[in-house]
C-alpha cells in the first residue's frame, strides 16, 4: 500500500510544479492603458492642445494606430449623435477627417515616447463637446479610449491664473519677514540703549554719593581758613615797665609792648 501512495504523491507534486512553471514563464497579457486630460478650456480663436498618452506592454510597432473622435455637446451639430473620427494615424502617417476639422487638426505627438497628442487651431465654439483618444498597438489592442471634455469660451470667461496669486502670497510673506526683522532690530537697540542709560545713572549716583564726606572736610577746612586772619599772626604780648619822666618821684607806668610774629603762615 505504501508504494502506491508514494507514487500518487509524486505525481501530484510533479503536476503542481509543472503548472507553476507554466504560470511563471507565460507572460501575462494586459490591456493597453490610455490617458488624457479630463477637461480642457480654450479661448475662442486661439490654438489649444489635446493631450493623450498611452502605456503598453508591447513594443511600439509600425502598425500602431491612433484614432481621435469627436461628439458635439450642441444638439443642432451634426456630430452630436455619435462620435465621429476627426483624425486617424497609422503606419507613421496622418489622415485628416471631415471638412470641419481637416485644416484645424494637427498631430504633434511622438509615438516612440507614447505621446499621441493633437493640436486644434483655431478653437471654435462648435468644438464644445467630448474628444475621444483610442490607441491600438498590436497585439495589445484591447483598451478603453480616453476622453476629454473641451470648453471653448471667451477671453473674459477664462479662469484666472494662479501665478499672480502665488507671487502676491510670496511677496507678502517676504515683506512680513522683513518687517519682523526690522522690528526685532529696533527693539534690541532700544533695550540696549536703556541698559546703557541705567548703567550711566547708577555710576553717577555712586560717584555723587562717595565724595560727600570729603566735601564736608573740605568745607570745614575752608571755613577755618576763612575765619583765620589773612594778615600776619599776632605774637605774644609782653608787658614792660617804662620810665617816661626820668625823675625819682615819677611813678612807673606799665604799658604793653607788642612783638609781632612776622612768620608767614
Amino acid at each position: 500500500m505504501q508504494p502506491k501512495w508514494s507514487n500518487i504523491i509524486c505525481k501530484r507534486v510533479l503536476l503542481t510544479g509543472f503548472t507553476l512553471c507554466i504560470v511563471l514563464v507565460t507572460k501575462p497579457s494586459s490591456a493597453i492603458e490610455i490617458y488624457a486630460d479630463p477637461e480642457v478650456i480654450m479661448q475662442n480663436g486661439t490654438t489649444g492642445t489635446l493631450r493623450c498618452t498611452f502605456r503598453s506592454n508591447e513594443v511600439v510597432r509600425n502598425d500602431i494606430s491612433v484614432a481621435w473622435s469627436f461628439q458635439s455637446s450642441q444638439p443642432d451639430n451634426r456630430f452630436s449623435k455619435a462620435p465621429y473620427v476627426i483624425f486617424y494615424f497609422s503606419n507613421g502617417k496622418g489622415f485628416p477627417g471631415p471638412e470641419e476639422f481637416k485644416d484645424r487638426v494637427q498631430f504633434i505627438g511622438d509615438i516612440n515616447k507614447r505621446d499621441v497628442s493633437i493640436q486644434l487651431s483655431p478653437a471654435q465654439f462648435s468644438d464644445n463637446g467630448t474628444f475621444f483618444c483610442d490607441v491600438k498597438n498590436p497585439p495589445d489592442i484591447s483598451g478603453t479610449p480616453a476622453k476629454t471634455e473641451l470648453r471653448v469660451v471667451l477671453k473674459e470667461s477664462l479662469p484666472q491664473s494662479n501665478t499672480a496669486i502665488i507671487v502676491g502670497a510670496v511677496s507678502g510673506a517676504l515683506l512680513l519677514l522683513v518687517l519682523i526683522a526690522v522690528a526685532a532690530c529696533v527693539i534690541m537697540r532700544v533695550l540696549h540703549n536703556r541698559h546703557e542709560y541705567e548703567g550711566c545713572t547708577s555710576l553717577e549716583s555712586v560717584s555723587s554719593q562717595a565724595p560727600k564726606p570729603r566735601k564736608k572736610v573740605e568745607s570745614s577746612l575752608e571755613g577755618s581758613r576763612c575765619t583765620s586772619p589773612s594778615g600776619p599772626l599776632q605774637g605774644p604780648v609782653i608787658y614792660a615797665q617804662l620810665d617816661h619822666s626820668g625823675s625819682k618821684n615819677s611813678f612807673h607806668k606799665m604799658e604793653p609792648v607788642v612783638y609781632a610774629d612776622i612768620r608767614k603762615n
